[in-house]
């Protein structure tokens, strides 16, 4: 009998082309198809909340897949576990309601951004955070995120420049703090487009770095237009921290 899986997941993106099923490439949705299927029997579909970019991080990504098995949630954990990359862990298999959808009933989500600006290289945990030459002023970055607060046209911050649907969302969080030799920002919004939270950090770091003033944030904003704002920022320091439902 078919039932409805709630997956959490947790993945170190390094190696991975993304989240979605590539031919002839490793991601994170390729693989938990493939170790499903052959669980079942039958072809997964395992949808994801979010389409995390190649290289991006998920501490706990939310997923939905429909399948036929007699294994309890626990044995299926165990079994992708056993199967699945070293990189990749699930952490719960729960059911769910047939009418769970990973992606369209997600409220919200959190990522977190990671930058390192000490002395020394960061040996352990170096595919985690985003190296930077300089040291970046935090207040001044702080002053222009309160321009990014709220919903807005992100037109400017969305690395897809075909896109045809609304490039309007709500980013009700946006908190920079430093720990020691590390900057890190996390954000909070109801949904975020292609690239954009590693567009707004790089944005905010050409505040931080000095070459723009932090009000230029707002008319980048107003622009509409991806070239004004700041460059991509590197996705190794990008982390999917959590979705709500």
């Amino acid at each position: 009998m078919e039932q409805n899986y709630k997956l959490t997941l947790a993945y170190d993106g390094t190696r991975f082309y993304g989240w979605e099923r590539q031919p002839g490439r490793d991601t994170i949705q390729g693989k938990l198809e493939s170790v499903l299927t052959e669980l079942t029997g039958k072809p997964a579909d395992v949808i994801g909340a979010g389409r995390t970019d190649a290289g991006v991080h998920a501490r706990a990504m939310t997923a939905s897949v429909v399948l036929d098995t007699d294994k309890t949630p626990e044995e299926i954990r165990d079994y992708l576990n056993r199967y699945l990359p070293d990189a990749i862990a699930v952490r719960e298999v729960k059911p769910c309601s047939l009418r769970f959808h990973a992606r369209y009933n997600a409220l919200g989500k959190t990522y977190r951004y990671t930058c390192f600006d000490g002395p020394v290289k960061p040996v352990f945990d170096r595919r985690y955070v985003t190296m930077l030459d300089y040291v970046p002023n935090v207040e001044r970055m702080r002053q222009a995120a309160e321009y990014l607060r709220g919903e807005h046209d992100f037109a400017s911050f969305c690395g897809n420049p075909y896109m045809k649907k609304s490039t309007v969302r709500t980013v009700d969080t946006i908190q920079i703090e430093r720990r020691r030799d590390r900057v890190i920002f996390t954000f909070h919004g109801t949904g975020f487009l292609q690239n954009m939270v590693r567009i707004l950090v790089g944005t905010l770091l050409e505040v931080g770095r000095g070459y723009w003033e932090p009000e230029h944030v707002s008319e980048i904003l107003a622009a509409k237009d991806r070239k004004l704002a700041g460059p991509t920022a590197p996705p190794e320091g990008l982390c999917l921290m959590k979705v709500d439902y």
